[in-house]
């Protein structure tokens, strides 16, 4: 044991060395990598963590949306691709050669046995019992009921404050609060008021910022350094401890609650997913499954449509005449409401609008908000590519980088146009999963697809119709080095409420 720290100890020293020497050369980053002895290339990866996710679209741009590397004497072995035709065989065509697999489940080990971490039949079970719920017209209209409440009587209030105050905001902040409300009340039947005046510090919440910092590291580090990491504590494992236990006791404390609540024959008039899987009397359904399931929806549910939402406000800042479309697309229902203080708009009635839906499509694009996919090889395989793969092999699937492949989406691939998800006759354009792969793709499509666009749309318009957002001039917005496409410094804006917007005639 002694001499195995003592040659890890080396190998953290010999990473760190050369990472200094890189930053004293202050060279541009390279699109072919090097590789080192001894290290293999996992230098490169360091090197290159401040940027990483614009790295790795260098380096697959420069081989052809495909690169096998490895990482030294640790032995671990992994190929980056955002090459739509393996996509399609790996999520798809060969969907059963690869799985999360137990690495995944080390990495993410905060979400259990959850649906997220699952692979094989016990996947397959939970998916059923969480397909079978989300399609009920019951959860559908709680779900649409809880966004527009909470769009209503916290996100317009909350603006509206903070317009009449004259101050800025981090609009990115906002959002993930937003978004972690609804999403405790669909899970949980709670709602931890994340967005009252004054922003609460809320536990719960920042300790899942500071798992999925954590996370993303254990990506990156060989899973020696940080499982001695995590079992000492140090580091960014240790607010990971930390925050682990904070998750643990706030899911804990609601399941006995709702438990409680159910045994003494309390009648729920909520349908969140929490009281139906424990109101089902499902001999599976144990305290460890709930657990699991709630913090698996937790964290897909607050960050995915969060990060989503935070970089649709930020590009459509940067783009005027996009903002402009939207309002006159908008114009079109708003002209049936009462003119109020302020307008919401139900759910049902932009599910018909197009060009919205084009936008948002076109940010998932740009910055989906996993920017990876990870997988495991079971048994050996040859990629469409010709590339060939052994069993447990890591592969990473870089859906950032396939949105910015002008192979893949045309010579204006790194432009922001909305135009292209709509066809000429008027109608959204389909893309395959695998070229966009915002929501997954094959077998494990992700089962909230029609819940984020509901929840997406539903605070755009909110937003949009009733304030004008605005940029600070100057604020640097950047991906956050982590799991989930977060802004590394917030979105810093200013808010002004709209009188009458201003609508161009179609």
């Amino acid at each position: 044991m002694d001499w195995f720290l003592g040659q890890l100890l080396a190998l953290l020293c010999c990473c760190c060395f050369f990472y200094y020497r890189h930053l004293q050369s202050k060279k541009a980053c390279k699109a072919e990598p090097t590789e080192w002895p001894l290290l293999g290339h996992l230098f490169g990866l360091l090197a290159n963590l401040h940027h990483y996710h614009d790295w790795a679209t260098v380096v697959l741009a420069g081989r052809r949306y495909n690169f096998p590397a490895h990482a030294g004497l640790t032995g671990v072995r992994f190929f980056l691709t955002c090459d739509p035709s393996n996509v399609r065989h790996i999520f798809t065509s060969n969907f059963l050669n690869y799985a999360k697999g137990e690495e995944y489940a080390e990495i993410f080990d905060i979400l259990g046995h959850g649906i997220f971490n699952a692979d094989g039949e016990s996947w397959r079970s939970q998916r059923a019992k969480s397909q079978l719920l989300m399609a009920t017209p019951r959860f559908r209209s709680f779900s649409a009921r809880c966004t527009r409440d909470k769009v209503d009587k916290s996100l317009l209030p909350f603006l509206a404050h903070v317009a009449d105050a004259g101050a800025r905001c981090d609009l990115h902040d906002v959002i993930l609060r937003m978004t972690f409300d609804m999403t405790c009340n669909l899970v949980f039947g709670v709602d931890p008021g994340c967005l009252r005046i004054g922003l609460p510090v809320v536990p719960v919440a920042r300790a899942m910022d500071d798992v999925l910092n954590a996370t993303f590291l254990r990506h990156v580090f060989p899973p020696a350094c940080w499982s001695l990491m995590y079992r000492y504590e140090l580091g960014p494992e240790k607010k990971m401890a930390v925050a682990r236990r904070t998750i643990d006791r706030f899911a804990a404390d609601t399941i006995a609650k709702r438990r409680s609540d159910h045994e003494v024959g309390v009648k729920q008039s909520s349908s969140d997913m929490l009281s139906s899987f424990i109101s089902s009397n499902d001999d599976d359904v144990s305290d460890e499954f709930l657990r699991d399931t709630a913090i698996n929806l937790l964290f897909a549910g607050r960050d995915t449509t969060g990060a989503a939402l935070s970089w649709f406000f930020y590009l459509v800042c940067k783009n005027p005449h996009v903002e402009q479309k939207i309002l006159d697309e908008l114009a079109r229902i708003a002209a049936t409401k009462e003119q109020e203080d302020m307008v919401a708009f139900d759910v049902s009635e932009l599910s018909s609008l197009v060009y919205l839906h084009a936008v948002l499509c076109e940010c998932l694009r740009l910055y989906p908000p996993l920017p990876f996919h990870h997988k495991a090889a079971i048994a050996g395989d040859v990629l469409p590519s010709g590339h060939e793969l052994k069993a447990g092999d890591k592969i990473l699937v870089y859906s950032y980088s396939m949105g910015r492949m002008e192979g893949v989406w045309g010579k204006h691939c790194m432009e922001f146009r909305p135009e292209r998800w709509v066809t000429d006759d008027g109608k959204l354009r389909h893309e395959p999963s695998y070229k966009f792969l915002a929501f997954n793709a094959g077998p494990r499509t992700c089962l909230g697809k029609d819940v984020a666009f509901t929840q997406m749309k539903a605070v755009a318009a909110a937003v949009l119709w009733n304030f004008a957002v605005e940029a600070m001039p100057g604020h640097v917005v950047e991906p956050k080095l982590s799991v989930m496409l977060h802004m590394k410094n917030g979105l810093a804006v200013t808010v002004k409420r709209r009188k009458v917007p201003c609508v161009h005639a179609t």
